[in-house]
């Protein structure tokens, strides 16, 4: 099997669609002799900001000298991003490799007449695989979806959870209400575990007490009204919090300094379980930490920004980000949703600092097609253009602007990262 052929056999089981649970990747990781048991970990979920949080964790953690595995999804431009070591991605021919081992289980499961895992159990299954041949002294692992039953809650006990902002999204999987969201998020909380919770509204918060109190674990918060930013633009921020003056994140937009100091909070917990990473580790990890596509600049004059932003609370970040580094300036968007989300909220969020949208359909099953998507646009701003393809969105937008303005992609995952093809 080579990489084509592992690519192609990892996208073709996406035909089994999404089976919440841990039994089936319970059966295929006991099935390769359970390597995901000889690994240490930091274990991320939330609704938004996971992945920053993970990224500047694993930062600090390489910066005190440690290898580091790191498992984030979806990918920006190369599926080869979400499985790492450090700063280097899993090689195409280590990738075929591991997946023809983990083909050769799933057929087993399938033979002896079990469920053929799903797409994430399989990729999920060759991330562990990976981190245990390359002894990883700890891994970072982003939850795909909820917790509870996502496939990486097969692991045991990790050194610490970590919980990010809780919102309403994935309704249809997880719940309608931010307690149920929670409960579910909750579920990476293991018995005698130690988690760092980002502060939640109290109906959130009070899921994740009781979890706590009934697992026996130590719940630790975060005090986002300590934080203290003393500078803040376009190419980074600058803040005190939690003991440490002058800490730099080069992440733009205030949420950003909310998910460094959930770093900074987990990486004490490890120290006190004898994790050695010295206080200049934690700055200069902070310093070097990177998240592309995240309201992230690729050019300037006209300003060139991508950023995720797919449901509501993502879309109020970008919002207090564009008004706070960019006010005054006209603001062209280029917009593409997945018709399962709720992006009419989101366009109302964004609606009232935009000039002109420029519509595109993502590369996913589940994309509104983008006519549809500017028929609806066109109730909430007279400037609506459908770009054919996303390549020529980017062209449109930039012919439009003037030096003085500003070009956002936004809205979903699965396009943004051609946009960034166009400039890195």
């Amino acid at each position: 099997m080579d990489y084509t052929e592992a690519l192609e056999y990892i996208h073709n089981t996406l035909k089994f669609g999404s089976k919440l649970g841990v039994h089936n990747i319970g059966m295929l990781m006991e099935l390769m002799g359970n390597p995901q048991d000889e690994l240490k970990y930091v274990h991320v979920a939330g609704t938004n900001g996971k992945g920053s949080t993970s990224a500047f964790i694993s930062s600090i953690l390489m910066s005190a000298g440690y290898k580091v595995g790191i498992y984030t999804s979806p990918y920006i431009q190369r599926f080869t991003e979400r499985i790492k070591i450090n700063a280097t991605e899993i090689i195409p021919e280590e990738l075929a490799r591991i997946t023809e081992l983990v083909k050769s289980m799933a057929d087993t499961m399938v033979e002896r007449g079990d469920n053929h895992p799903t797409e994430f159990e399989i990729v999920t299954a060759i991330a562990f695989q990976y981190f245990y041949e390359q002894k990883c002294d700890i891994v970072v692992l982003e939850v795909g979806l909820g917790g509870r039953f996502d496939s990486t809650n097969i692991i045991k006990t990790p050194c610490v959870s970590v919980i990010t902002t809780i919102s309403l999204d994935h309704t249809s999987i997880l719940g309608n209400t931010l307690s149920r969201i929670a409960f579910e998020k909750a579920g990476i909380i293991k018995q005698g575990g130690e988690v760092v919770i980002y502060p939640q509204q109290e109906e959130a918060q009070e899921v994740f007490i009781d979890v706590c109190r009934r697992q026996g674990a130590v719940m630790h918060s975060v005090s986002l009204e300590e934080i203290n930013v003393v500078e803040s633009g376009i190419k980074g921020q600058v803040f005190d919090c939690e003991g440490y003056k002058g800490l730099k994140i080069t992440l733009m937009g205030d949420h950003q300094a909310n998910n460094a100091v959930m770093a900074v909070k987990c990486c004490e917990i490890l120290r006190a379980k004898g994790f050695n990473i010295p206080a200049h580790s934690i700055r200069e990890g902070l310093f070097k930490a990177k998240w592309p596509g995240r309201l992230e600049v690729l050019r300037d004059r006209p300003a060139v920004l991508i950023d995720g932003a797919h449901n509501t609370e993502g879309a109020r970040a970008l919002y207090a980000a564009m008004e706070k580094y960019f006010q005054g300036r006209r603001k062209i968007f280029i917009i593409g949703v997945l018709k399962d989300k709720d992006y009419n909220t989101i366009i109302e969020v964004i609606a009232p600092i935009a000039y002109c949208f420029i519509t595109v359909s993502p590369n996913s099953e589940r994309a509104l097609p983008a006519d549809e998507l500017a028929v609806f646009l066109k109730g909430y701003c007279k400037n609506v253009i459908i770009g054919d393809t996303i390549k020529e969105a980017v062209r449109l937008a930039l012919d439009m602007a003037s030096e003085n303005d500003v070009v956002c992609a936004f809205g979903s995952l699965y396009y943004i990262g051609e946009v960034r093809g166009c400039f890195i």
